[in-house]
């Protein structure tokens, strides 16, 4: 980030390459809507664009750029486009992701993942998904290191009973 930030033209592409893919996956967790999905992760990177004077040098990326993401979904819940209509007035189509995966038990967890309130959501999915440590996921969210640990093991609570039976 601090090569993109002096204006070395690669930087851009090698932050895409490297987490383009994990942003998008977050934000499908967060969401439930893979079209959603991949207009946020677009969303998240062109913000990173516009916001890259903001960027403070010797600072961890991964947290600000899931920051940034966090932030992009809240927006889109709080205007409430929840689907995109296609010019023609279809909604999109689901991505077919060839896999040997459960997709039923992906699909229960999801289901589950998104019936948690918007902050413990957030915790679980940044601290079980994308790995980030309760200190990182508390300076996305802005509230104590402590407040993400509650969050998170409520929302782990949540799930266990959510998906008793399925596991």
């Amino acid at each position: 980030m601090e090569r993109f930030c002096q204006g070395e033209q690669g930087a851009f592409d090698a932050l895409f390459a490297r987490h383009g893919a994990a942003v998008r996956a977050y934000l499908w967790r967060v969401t439930g809507n893979r079209a959603a999905a991949d207009d946020l992760a677009q969303a998240t990177f062109l913000s990173l664009v516009r916001s890259r004077g903001r960027f403070e040098a010797g600072k961890r990326f991964t947290p600000w750029l899931y920051a940034i993401a966090t932030n992009a979904a809240r927006d889109w819940r709080r205007r409430g486009k929840h689907e995109q209509v296609a010019d023609d007035g279809a909604l999109p189509e689901e991505a077919v992701e060839p896999t040997t995966r459960d997709r039923g038990l992906e699909r229960q967890v999801q289901a589950a993942v998104s019936q948690l309130p918007e902050a413990m959501r957030e915790a679980v999915v940044l601290h079980w998904f994308e790995g980030l440590s309760f200190s990182e996921i508390a300076d996305i969210a802005g509230v104590s290191e402590s407040a993400v640990k509650v969050r998170a093991h409520r929302g782990y609570e949540k799930l266990r009973e959510s998906l008793k039976g399925v596991l």
